[in-house]
C-alpha cells in the first residue's frame, strides 16, 4: 500500500507541475485581465446579490434563493480542507504555503465568476427549479457531450466517492483524538464504526429528501458553525496578538525562499497551498457551478458574483483562521497531520474545551459538505442517466462509502483524490477558456443595466446568437426581475 501511495503521489507531482498549476494560472490570469479583476471590482454587487428572491418552481414550491445556492457551495467548500487540508498543507509545505493559497484564491476569483456564470447561462429546467453545471455548459455550449460525460464520470468519483470518505475519516479522526483527550486513553475501536453508522444515518435523512432539504440544512448550519469557528480563531489570535508580525513574515519569507522553516522549500509551499487550496476553494475546478446553477435569478452575471464571494469567504477568511490559529502556536512542522494538529493548537491556547468544540464544528461542517458533495454527484449522474432510479442507487452507495471512509485507512484515497482534482481542473479550463467570451458579454451587459439604475435582468432576446441556452424565456424571467 506505502508503495502505491508513493507511486500516486509521483505522478501527482508532475501532474500538478507541469499541467494543472500552470494551465490554473494562465485561465485565471486571462479572465482576470480579460474582466478587469471582475474579482475584486464587483465585490459590493457580490453582498447584494445575496438578497434576490426566487420564482416558483414547476412543482408549485419556491425555488432554490440565491443564498441557498451558495449555502449549497459552502457546505461543499468550507469542510476538512479548511481544517484539515489547511494543516496538511502548512505542515507539509511550512507557512509559505499560506501565501501561495491566498494568491491562487485571489487569482481564481475570476475563474469562480466564469464557470458559475456559464452554469446560470446553460442551466436547465426540473421539477424543483434548475439544474445545470460544467458538464451541461460543455453539452449546450461547446456541443460536446462527450466532454460533458468525461467530467461527470470524474466529479461522481471525486465528490461522491473520495471526498466524502475523506470528509468521514476527518470527523471519525477529530472525534477519536477527542475522546482520547477526554479519557486519557487511545479511543476504543468501537469508536470509528460507532460514528461511521450515525454519520449514515444523519446524512440518508437528508438526501433522501432531495436538494430542498439539502439547501435548507447548508443554509441553517454553515453560516452558524463558521462564525463560532471563526470567533475562537480570532481569540486565539488577539491572545497571541505580538506574534502576528512574525506570523506574517514567516508567511512572506517562507514563499519566496528568504526564510528556510522545517523541510519545507519553495516548490513544496507553492505545490501544497495551491493543491489544498483548490481542494478547499474549488475555484475553476468545475464544483460549485453545479450548486450556482440552482439559484433562480435574474441574470446569470448576479450567480457567478455571489459564487465568486465564496472563494473569498473560504479562502481569506476561514482558511486563514486555522492558518493564524496554528502559525501562532509554533508548530513543529512534519510531526502532525490534519485536524489533529488544528485541534492541538486551539488546545494549547484555550485549553481542552476548545479541542473537543472543534471537534463538534468539524462534525457539523464535513457533515454539510458531505450534503454538498453528495448533491454535485446527484446533478452529474442525472446528466448521464436521466434516472430517478439511477439517483436512489447513488444514495445508497454514498451512504455505503460514508461508513467506509470512517473506518478505513484513507492515504491512498488522498492521493488518487488530488489526481481526479486535477483531472476535473483541466477539463473544465478547458471548457471555459472558449466559453468565456460569453461571461463578459453578459457582464458587459449586466454592468450597463446597473448604470442605468436597473436591477439587471437577462432575456434569451438580449443575445439572440447565442445557442444552445434552456432557458431564460422573456415571459418569465422579466415576472421573476420583477420582484425586489
Amino acid at each position: 500500500m506505502d508503495a502505491l501511495n508513493e507511486a500516486i503521489g509521483n505522478v501527482n507531482d508532475v501532474f500538478w507541475t507541469y499541467l494543472v498549476i500552470p494551465l490554473l494560472a494562465l485561465v485565471g490570469i486571462y479572465f482576470t485581465v480579460r474582466s478587469r479583476a471582475v474579482q475584486v471590482r464587483l465585490l459590493p454587487d457580490m453582498i447584494r446579490n445575496f438578497g434576490s428572491s426566487p420564482e416558483r418552481a414547476p412543482d408549485g414550491k419556491k425555488a432554490i434563493s440565491s443564498f441557498q445556492a451558495f449555502a449549497i457551495s459552502a457546505a461543499a467548500r468550507v469542510g476538512t480542507g479548511n481544517i484539515a487540508g489547511v494543516a496538511i498543507a502548512i505542515a507539509i509545505g511550512g507557512p509559505g504555503a499560506v501565501f501561495w493559497m491566498w494568491l491562487m484564491g485571489m487569482v481564481m476569483g475570476s475563474a469562480a465568476f466564469v464557470e458559475s456564470t456559464l452554469a446560470q447561462l446553460y442551466k436547465v429546467q426540473d421539477k424543483t427549479g434548475y439544474r445545470g453545471g460544467p458538464a451541461y455548459y460543455m453539452q449546450h455550449g461547446l456541443r460536446a457531450r462527450w466532454m460533458g460525460v468525461i467530467f461527470a464520470v470524474v466529479i461522481i468519483f471525486t465528490f461522491g466517492f473520495s471526498f466524502i470518505m475523506v470528509q468521514s475519516h476527518s470527523i471519525t479522526a477529530a472525534i477519536r483524538n477527542s475522546v482520547s483527550t477526554a479519557t486519557g486513553q487511545p479511543a476504543a475501536g468501537w469508536v470509528a464504526p460507532l460514528v461511521g453508522g450515525a454519520l449514515v444515518v444523519l446524512v440518508a435523512v437528508v438526501i433522501f429528501g432531495g436538494v430542498r432539504r439539502i439547501a435548507h440544512v447548508a443554509q441553517m448550519t454553515v453560516p452558524f458553525m463558521a462564525l463560532i469557528y471563526l470567533i475562537l480563531g480570532i481569540v486565539v489570535v488577539v491572545l497571541n496578538i505580538e506574534q502576528v508580525p512574525t506570523v506574517l513574515g514567516d508567511i512572506v519569507g517562507a514563499a519566496f525562499g528568504l526564510r528556510e522553516i522545517g523541510a519545507a522549500g519553495v516548490g513544496t509551499a507553492i505545490m501544497m497551498g495551491i493543491r489544498r487550496g483548490l481542494f478547499s476553494n474549488e475555484a475553476g475546478m468545475g464544483s460549485a457551478p453545479n450548486a450556482g446553477a440552482t439559484a433562480s435569478v435574474s441574470h446569470p452575471v448576479k450567480q457567478g458574483l455571489v459564487q465568486t464571494f465564496g472563494v473569498y469567504f473560504d479562502t481569506l477568511i476561514v482558511c486563514s483562521i486555522t492558518a493564524f490559529i496554528i502559525l501562532v502556536s509554533n508548530p513543529v512542522y512534519g510531526e502532525e497531520m490534519g485536524a489533529r494538529l488544528t485541534q492541538n493548537a486551539l488546545e494549547a491556547n484555550l485549553g481542552s474545551w476548545s479541542l473537543h468544540l472543534l471537534t463538534l464544528i468539524i462534525f457539523l461542517l464535513a457533515f454539510t459538505s458531505v450534503l454538498g458533495n453528495f448533491y454535485y454527484s446527484e446533478a452529474n449522474l442525472y446528466f448521464l442517466t436521466g434516472s430517478r432510479k439511477a439517483l436512489t442507487a447513488l444514495r445508497l452507495v454514498i451512504t455505503g462509502m460514508l461508513f467506509l471512509g470512517a473506518v478505513a485507512s484513507l492515504d491512498v484515497v488522498w492521493s488518487v483524490a488530488d489526481v481526479t482534482m486535477g483531472v476535473m481542473a483541466v477539463v473544465n479550463m478547458v471548457a471555459i477558456a472558449p466559453l468565456g467570451a460569453l461571461t463578459l458579454r453578459l457582464l458587459k451587459d449586466y454592468q450597463e443595466q446597473r448604470r442605468q439604475g436597473l436591477d439587471p435582468v437577462f432575456t434569451r432576446d438580449r443575445m439572440p446568437d447565442l445557442r444552445g441556452v434552456q432557458c431564460w424565456e422573456s415571459d418569465r424571467t422579466q415576472d421573476v426581475a420583477a420582484r425586489p
